[in-house]
């Protein structure tokens, strides 16, 4: 069933009387949803106000709410994109390694769970992970979360794969790999979605990505579950940038039209390299098996509601107001 636009399935995130979740990055775009959820579930929690970066603030938090779950969704993506980074290499360890790393050690010392959302974008398709063929949905190569991060083309990525590689030594964290997120809310900046239908251009590469309608109240079971390591937090398979077009086209706008570019000539135009890669999501199905296939997630969870939205509001445009 529904519970306003994610997505439960024949689970519900139930937590014990008494758990409660500290939330870092609420204010945020899949922090404030991650709240919206809890909140919506009965779960108790409440947003952390202090930034990573602020270990002390952090400390007197934890201390005074005495969260049995600590989710982070903070950090810095860079805006608008991760190009940002460049010229602000020290915001970005500040949050992105040492940030972490002081809220991994904070809940370790107090026994706390830590589930941290933080990006699959530390890979790139190589010899042994081959980008898959045009119309390939599942290749049966993609990364492992056993695999280290084999992409450092931006500074985001680098600092990204520098910190999971140093949560391994902390046993209590979840880090879940999330890649190219969409919701079906088509008008926020955030989404991937968005972004590309307002590119002037696009590459057209299959990638795995991340639909949070359906994912995210999976992250919040599997923090409940106390699940640890890191988890491609992906649908299975691949979708490439024209599929995703293509469906917009289809269920949004039937004029939308889009051009496409080399990854040379993409080179030219950003700062900063992007990554591209197929994730393996063999963990994450065996742990929810019903996890629907990209595609069929995004015309599911995404397109179908959205449209759905959209043609309701043009009803409700185009009725006459009565005398």
């Amino acid at each position: 069933f529904w519970l306003s636009g994610l997505c439960l399935w024949r689970w519900c995130p139930c937590f014990k009387m008494g758990e409660r979740i500290l939330i870092f990055g609420a204010t945020g775009w899949i922090g404030g949803m991650l709240t919206d959820l809890c909140k919506e579930k009965g779960i108790t929690c409440a947003a952390a106000k202090a930034r990573l970066e602020d270990r002390a603030l952090m400390e007197r938090e934890m201390d005074e709410f005495k969260p049995t779950h600590v989710a982070s969704c903070a950090g810095v993506t860079g805006r608008p994109n991760v190009d940002w980074c460049e010229d602000h290499r020290v915001e970005t360890i500040r949050a992105n390694v040492l940030g972490v790393l002081n809220l991994a050690d904070t809940t370790h010392s107090r026994g706390i769970h830590l589930t941290n959302f933080a990006t699959g974008c530390i890979f790139e398709y190589d010899d042994a992970h081959p980008m898959p063929s045009p119309g390939v949905r599942f290749s049966g190569a993609g990364f492992t979360e056993n695999d280290k991060a084999n992409f450092a083309g931006s500074y985001y990525s680098k600092t990204k794969g520098m910190v999971e590689d140093l949560l391994e030594a902390y046993p209590h964290v979840l880090n879940l790999r999330v890649r190219m997120p969409i919701t079906e809310d088509l008008e926020s900046k955030r989404n991937f979605i968005y972004k590309i239908a307002h590119y002037d251009k696009v590459v057209n590469i299959p990638n795995s990505m991340t639909v949070l309608p359906e994912l995210l109240p999976m992250g919040l079971e599997m923090a409940r579950r106390k699940l640890t390591g890191n988890m491609n937090f992906t649908n299975p398979g691949v979708v490439s940038h024209n599929e995703c077009l293509d469906l917009y086209k289809k269920y949004i706008d039937p004029n939308f039209t889009y051009k496409n570019f080399t990854l040379e000539e993409q080179a030219k135009v950003i700062r900063a390299g992007r990554s591209n890669n197929e994730l393996d999501t063999s963990r994450l199905k065996s742990e929810f098996p019903e996890v629907l296939d990209i595609y069929s997630s995004l015309v599911t969870h995404v397109f179908e509601p959205a449209s759905k939205k959209r043609k309701c509001g043009t009803e409700e445009t185009s009725t006459p107001s009565a005398p």
